[in-house]
């Protein structure tokens, strides 16, 4: 089942600053768009002052455009879950408040599924060494964050929160998942 554009699917995810969540995952084979958004609260049309000041119930996110005959739902979870801190409540690094949960916006029953089982998978592996917290929330609007969030590290690169915070996530996916990265992108 698809819920993208002419066969293409979606996801959402929530790893606290949308910046770091987009970065890793626009990179990877397969990934054709990633916007980065608000979802899951109860204003609508929230601007990123709003959101920031953790009043609006949304969680800063990603709506990522795939091509799953290239990459699948879980390999895109699985990524995720790699590059974010799954097991911290309500906080990213320095980023605390609920905007910057880790949370899975299932936008299909399969997608949920999948969820739920890759989360049991890793919780009885022990991967994280803690239980993950990351939630699954029922999928809402995603509202798309305003134009200059976009692209926001490959356009600020030399900026300090970049620089000090996206950057090493960036270098752990392009060492760790560097076969599963576009062409351009791979180490």
């Amino acid at each position: 089942m698809t819920n993208g554009p002419q066969g293409k699917e979606q996801a959402i995810f929530a790893g606290g600053c949308f910046w770091c969540t987009e970065a890793v995952l626009k990179d990877v084979r397969g990934v054709e768009k990633v916007e980065s958004g608000y979802i899951g609260g109860q204003v609508p049309n929230p601007t990123y002052r709003a959101v920031c000041g953790g009043d609006t119930g949304h969680a800063e996110a990603v709506r990522v455009t795939f091509d799953p005959a290239q990459v699948s739902f879980r390999d895109l979870l699985g990524l995720f879950m790699a590059t974010h801190d799954p097991t911290s409540l309500n906080r990213q690094g320095a980023d605390v408040g609920t905007q910057y949960r880790s949370a899975v916006f299932p936008l299909t029953a399969e997608q949920e599924r999948e969820t739920r089982e890759v989360f049991a998978e890793l919780d009885a592996q022990n991967v994280f060494g803690q239980p993950i917290v990351t939630t699954i929330e029922p999928a809402s609007e995603f509202y798309v964050a305003e134009d200059y969030h976009q692209d926001y590290f490959a356009n600020n690169p030399r900026q300090p929160y970049c620089a000090a915070v996206i950057a090493p996530k960036v270098a752990k996916l392009r060492k760790s998942y560097g076969d599963r990265l576009k062409a351009h992108a791979q180490v």
